[in-house]
């Protein structure tokens, strides 16, 4: 009986059993998270909650809103994985970010908000950046994303001590408010990444 031990194929070890599940991620799409952290293993309150939203807020919140734009977001499901993957970027973070920032472009008119102060599907302000591409086009996506990017990394530089999860909700924060905002740990505890987080939680599981 012992000679057949010599038979047992390297990485079957039950320690590391599903290791077929590593070699092919692309049958798999959820273990694709890109190269800024798990999402799924951050810690998130969702939505924040106040007197007027005490019924649409919290992690159920995010969902609620997640769900209203889930149609719209499927439209550019193919658009927004081929641009994570280009940028090495969650896919469902940027599902996340389109989610809230334009519904999916459902609040959109010709690309714009209604300010005409800032465009796209990621919402780029004008001010800021000089905007490329269509607003729905992989071009506006491949552009925010790259500037999404840029922020957690020049985070990572800026913060060398920080974790994982606080570079990524960093470069969240600093896409929306600048590097410059963001001082301390509690400075990224915001609104705006918990409920990044909550939705692209939901989006995680709802194939992105």
């Amino acid at each position: 009986n012992t000679s057949k031990l010599s038979f047992c194929p390297p990485g079957t070890s039950r320690g590391s059993y599903p290791f077929t599940h590593s070699m092919k991620p692309h049958l798999h799409p959820r273990l694709y998270h890109g190269c800024y952290g798990d999402i799924m293993t951050m810690e998130t309150s969702g939505a924040a909650c106040d007197i007027t939203r005490l019924m649409n807020c919290g992690i159920r919140g995010s969902e609620m809103f997640a769900e209203m734009d889930l149609r719209a977001l499927k439209t550019y499901q193919i658009l927004i994985k081929e641009v994570g993957l280009r940028h090495c970027v969650d896919p469902a973070l940027i599902a996340a970010i389109i989610s809230r920032e334009s519904h999916g472009g459902a609040v959109l008119k010709d690309g714009w908000d209604h300010r005409g102060l800032k465009f796209g599907l990621m919402q780029l302000d004008k001010k800021i950046h000089h905007p490329v591409g269509t607003w729905d086009s992989k071009e506006h996506l491949l552009q925010a994303v790259g500037i999404l990017t840029d922020k957690i990394k020049a985070i990572q530089k800026k913060f060398p001590t920080w974790n994982v999860a606080q570079h990524l909700k960093g470069g969240l924060s600093a896409y929306k408010s600048g590097i410059d905002a963001i001082v301390t740990p509690v400075d990224i505890d915001n609104d705006l990444v918990n409920d990044l987080l909550a939705r692209a939680k939901f989006y995680k599981r709802h194939g992105f």
